[in-house]
């Protein structure tokens, strides 16, 4: 008879999850028009998201290689920049300008996320084989397969966060982002489905970041970086897996030392649905400001309310906010707010701000703006509290809506309408009036990076999709070089 505590060594089949993303990354095409449109969007906005964030000495402090000097001639470029870098250190470098000022698309399930964040993986692996293989006389890759690494990244994240909750348990959503970068990188990188599936496996056996960073009363600017520190470990295992590096099959489902007994509370970690490119085609853009996602609806209708009330905030008594469940657990926050990254993931202050001044703008999150009196005083006056239905439809496959309502009580008594938005302008339903916003905000964000004639060599190679696509990617990471 075994002894008490004697375990079976014998190594198990990998765990499902494993196998399944792995023949997904290897075998699906990723062919399907729609996604291919919007990714050809996801990459131009994720990529002016990372433009208007190189404006901020906050984030350009983080990035450049991980000690002076040591810079890579031949390695991946980090758009906006001069900075030539291993793929890893670059992908950290992408991820975090892309990601700064929470200003990219957006997925919201059970666990919520950005998915774009990927693209520091996928770009600096893209742009550093490239230009290593042109060094050897091979082809280069193509936007195409950036795009194409972009959709199963953002199906890879998307998907598993439909019924997995990792803030239930405290942990930080980018968890996803490493696992989606892990798998998408090593494809890239040549990877075969036992490499990809050992260096996922190790994915999972870092754990998870603690959410902290994101809420009260520690809120920080690490929540600008995260995602730009698991992209690019998720480079990193990549590597690793294609050097040959072991994996451990039941790194999810080991009784007792697993990542689902260790972290998830027994619960075993799900693909809710087949791997394919529902989430591209249904992503959140961020398109009128930068705001936590789900106060997007509500800075909106605070934006209706504007008119009407801005010159009149010293006779508000009240301030009503109805919103989704998931809203109320992660940006209703009273009291001081100590930095910028405490303001955007505060649904009042945003409310606040939009209902005083009639605009939302990243400087509007700085010290100079938030010094304000009347933000707080009116910040004061507001109560949020969840609409049950609101609860309902943002879990709605059918709906993944995103709404709120605001309504305002004043001094004599006499109130507003209350205004409802259920979507906001970047969501699927809204296609057709959000995307010549979006570019409209490409074409703002460039600006604040380039000079003209750069600028419209940008702008150009993105008119085209098909061109676009067929473009070398070191070609193409060209274009965003900072001119010297």
């Amino acid at each position: 008879m075994a002894g008490i505590g004697t375990r079976d060594a014998a190594r198990p089949a990998p765990d499902p999850v494993f196998g399944e993303i792995a023949d997904y990354v290897l075998e699906f095409p990723a062919a399907g028009e729609e996604a291919r449109r919007i990714a050809r969007y996801c990459l131009m906005d994720s990529l002016g998201c990372g433009m208007l964030a190189l404006g901020y000495p906050a984030c350009t402090k983080l990035l450049g290689p991980a000690v002076t000097g040591m810079t890579l001639a031949g390695g991946a470029r980090v758009p906006g920049t001069q900075y030539e870098l291993d793929p890893v250190t670059a992908a950290f470098n992408i991820g975090t300008i892309v990601r700064w000022l929470d200003f990219n698309d957006t997925w919201l399930a059970a666990e919520w996320g950005h998915p774009s964040d990927n693209l520091g993986a996928i770009l600096a692996v893209a742009d550093w084989l490239s230009r290593g293989g042109r060094a050897e006389g091979k082809p280069p890759l193509r936007v195409a397969d950036v795009l194409t690494a972009m959709i199963k990244a953002h199906e890879i994240q998307g998907v598993l966060a439909l019924r997995n909750s990792f803030n239930r348990v405290g942990l930080d959503h980018v968890l996803l982002v490493r696992v989606a970068s892990t798998a998408v990188a090593a494809q890239m990188l040549g990877g075969s489905r036992q490499q990809i599936i050992d260096a996922l496996s190790n994915a999972w056996i870092d754990g998870g970041a603690l959410r902290t960073y994101r809420h009260a009363p520690n809120t920080g600017s690490r929540k600008s970086w995260a995602a730009g520190d698991a992209t690019s470990r998720g480079v990193w295992h990549a590597l690793l897996g294609r050097r040959g590096e072991m994996g451990y099959p039941s790194a999810l489902s080991a009784e007792e030392w697993g990542f689902e007994d260790v972290l998830f509370r027994g619960e075993p970690i799900v693909l809710e649905r087949p791997l394919g490119d529902y989430v591209m085609e249904n992503v959140l853009f961020k398109i009128s400001f930068p705001a936590e996602f789900h106060a997007q609806t509500a800075v909106e209708a605070a934006f209706g309310l504007h008119a009407e009330v801005g010159h009149r905030v010293g006779e508000i008594s009240k301030v009503v906010i109805e919103t989704q469940e998931a809203a109320c657990r992660i940006i209703d926050k009273t009291g001081p707010l100590a930095n910028p990254a405490d303001r955007d993931h505060c649904l009042q202050y945003m409310v606040a701000v939009a209902l005083i001044f009639g605009h939302l703008k990243a400087e509007d999150y700085e010290d100079a703006a938030a010094c304000d009196p009347r933000i707080d005083a009116l910040r004061a006056k507001m109560v949020v509290r969840e609409e049950p239905r609101f609860s309902a439809d943002y879990l709605d496959p059918d709906k993944r809506s995103i709404a709120n309502a605001v309504q305002l009580t004043f001094g004599d008594g006499s109130s507003t309408q209350r205004i409802v938005v259920e979507y906001p302008v970047g969501h699927r339903f809204r296609r057709d009036e959000g995307i010549p916003l979006l570019i409209e905000k490409f074409r703002r964000n460039l600006a604040t990076r380039f000079e003209e004639p750069q600028r419209d060599r940008i702008d150009a190679a993105f008119r085209d999709g098909d061109e676009l696509e067929r473009m070398p990617v070191d070609e193409f990471a060209e274009l965003w070089v900072r001119p010297a």
